[in-house]
């Protein structure tokens, strides 16, 4: 999970315990307006809940307002003619604020106008993983109040978009549950999985909980959720935990790509694929190797892209009594920067059979994702690959 569920393995140095005696609602000014931080909480002891609701606007991007119920929205910078994004954090082993949440809300207003309400919800999310548990249900029903004093205000229940992480994705849900389903958009960045892989759709994130779900995968390996939530489940890098970041934590996708939100499917498991290292964006490419007459033993063919300061290698296993093989090769440039393609056939020799020392075939390689305007651009002539020998062919692919 992105949260620090998995912190709490390990031993917690006693000089920690003087960061939860900090007080909560720390206070700076920012061109005249009182900023509020997020509270802290003492993990040895656990808190009931206290929830506050901290706007920040694209006006004072580092400066968590306190917003009240009533008039107090009404005196606040809350536009209510724009967008609504609700950030909700999960559990919180430590009683900390969650490190994340600042880089988030500037994230999401450098792309966006828009109002960003950040859930401090520290106290009742520390101490045992299961009283945090407890309190999502009064949690929830604390931030549809808050929903409705906006709806109240005239704004669109579909402006307003829930972003829950971890236990917070779960809290998402139910809040979007109380609305009817009507919010518009709810995203679930790597739900959390104990206590919910098994619950009902009514007690945990689920497609009816808002016109648009969709969740992100990076750790159901761990203490992530394993099954679809959403319309949409991203599962990145197979849902497992991510090259490149510290193994406790991931992070979250803020657009919706392009992805069509009048007909919906339901439960769609999407996977795609990063780079060990900043800006962890790859790009994606269908190869496929189709041989010109089926084998009675499975083929192994090694391919390597190359050009522009990369090369990556994937192998296609086409399976006995096949004529086709497959495989999804993430690189770092387009396909149209590919200079060459090298393709090595690694017979599968046994001790009582030898393999053919050669097969013949024809290679194949797209830009994802398909459509009318991309398809699947081959070598223009049979290959013919000797054993566990490389060669090379020039790609062609013209940039649009």
């Amino acid at each position: 999970m992105v949260e620090d569920l998995k912190r709490k393995l390990f031993i917690v140095p006693a000089v920690l315990l003087l960061l939860s005696s900090a007080q909560a609602g720390n206070t700076d000014r920012v061109l005249g307006r009182n900023c509020t931080d997020f509270q802290t909480a003492n993990f040895l002891r656990g808190s009931k809940l206290k929830v506050q609701f901290l706007l920040f606007t694209s006006s004072s991007p580092s400066c968590g307002e306190l917003v009240l119920a009533d008039d107090g929205i009404k005196n606040s910078s809350f536009n209510s003619s724009l967008e609504t994004k609700i950030i909700i954090h999960g559990f919180r082993a430590l009683g900390t604020k969650p490190s994340w949440i600042e880089g988030l809300v500037r994230a999401i207003l450098h792309i966006s106008h828009v109002n960003v309400i950040a859930v401090d919800w520290v106290y009742g999310s520390t101490g045992a993983y299961p009283s945090a548990v407890e309190n999502v249900t009064q949690l929830a029903l604390s931030i549809s109040q808050f929903i409705s004093k906006l709806l109240a205000l005239g704004v669109s229940g579909t402006s307003i978009h829930i972003i829950g992480v971890s236990l917070g994705a779960h809290v998402g849900g139910l809040v979007g549950q109380f609305h009817g389903g009507q919010l518009g958009r709810i995203t679930g960045l790597d739900p959390a999985g104990p206590k919910y892989t098994r619950a009902s759709p009514e007690e945990r994130l689920d497609p009816g909980d808002a016109l648009f779900v969709e969740a992100i995968h990076t750790d159901s390996d761990n203490f992530g959720i394993r099954i679809p939530v959403g319309h949409i489940d991203y599962f990145v890098n197979g849902g497992k935990d991510q090259p490149g970041c510290p193994r406790f934590i991931s992070a979250g996708l803020l657009e919706q790509a392009g992805v069509s939100v009048r007909k919906l499917p339901k439960e769609v498991k999407v996977y795609l694929m990063t780079s060990p290292s900043a800006p962890f964006c790859v790009h994606h490419s269908l190869v496929e190797f189709h041989l010109q007459k089926k084998r009675n033993i499975i083929t192994s063919i090694e391919i390597t892209l190359s050009g522009n300061n990369t090369k990556e290698t994937a192998k296609i296993i086409i399976p006995k009594h096949k004529e086709t093989g497959k495989r999804l090769l993430a690189h770092r440039v387009p396909l149209c920067q590919i200079n060459s393609v090298t393709l090595k056939y690694v017979p599968k020799n046994q001790f009582w059979r030898k393999d053919e020392s050669s097969i013949v075939g024809e290679f194949c390689a797209a830009s994802l994702p398909l459509n009318t305007n991309r398809t699947m651009s081959c070598l223009p002539w049979n290959l013919t690959l000797p054993s566990n020998t490389d060669i090379s062919y020039v790609l062609p692919a013209a940039c649009a």
